[in-house]
């Protein structure tokens, strides 16, 4: 087991990890925002789904959710259909334009990566994949934590509602 001093700066660095974030943030087409981007990626990985859904693999609230999807249906990204079954739902599907959208989001983060990590070997981006993996695989989902595994709540912290915590990291 590692030193506590190990995960302290663990704990360092994923938090700076919101300024990598944000320089690939910088890169998006202003038409697409991040918000936007992780609704058409979503949608790819995870194929055609109810708002509340989405709203669910986001780990936000579905008022913000639906804006985000009103953006990108806006601009023709995505279709917005009746579900078969519950009329009153909407089945949110990627367009071939949001197809589109998403392999020039791709290509962009592609070339930003490859710019930032240039003086990287193949081996230590390789290191790198395998080992934010296995740390998100030591998560889960990452999205939801069942109350047996999450961790204890320090005190005077309100306790996660029943069925788990929810992380506020989309993607």
């Amino acid at each position: 087991m590692a030193a506590r001093r190990q995960y302290e700066e663990l704990a360092q660095q994923l938090s700076a990890i919101g300024a990598v974030k944000r320089g690939l943030g910088r890169m998006l087409p202003h038409e697409c925002p991040a918000g936007s981007a992780a609704v058409l990626t979503l949608l790819d990985r995870h194929g055609e789904m109810r708002l509340s859904r989405l709203a669910e693999l986001m780990a936000i609230d579905m008022s913000v959710t639906s804006r985000h999807v009103a953006h990108v249906a806006e601009r023709g990204w995505i279709d917005r259909s009746a579900d078969p079954a519950d009329k009153r739902s909407r089945i949110l599907r990627l367009t071939p334009a949001g197809r589109d959208m998403l392999a020039d989001l791709s290509e962009r983060y592609m070339n930003a990566l490859a710019h930032y990590l240039e003086d990287w070997s193949d081996d230590e981006v390789d290191q790198l994949n395998t080992l934010l993996g296995r740390l998100r695989a030591s998560f889960g989902d990452c999205r939801t934590v069942p109350a047996a595994s999450a961790p204890p709540v320090p005190p005077g912290e309100p306790a996660p509602a029943p069925g788990g915590r929810t992380a506020r990291t989309p993607v």
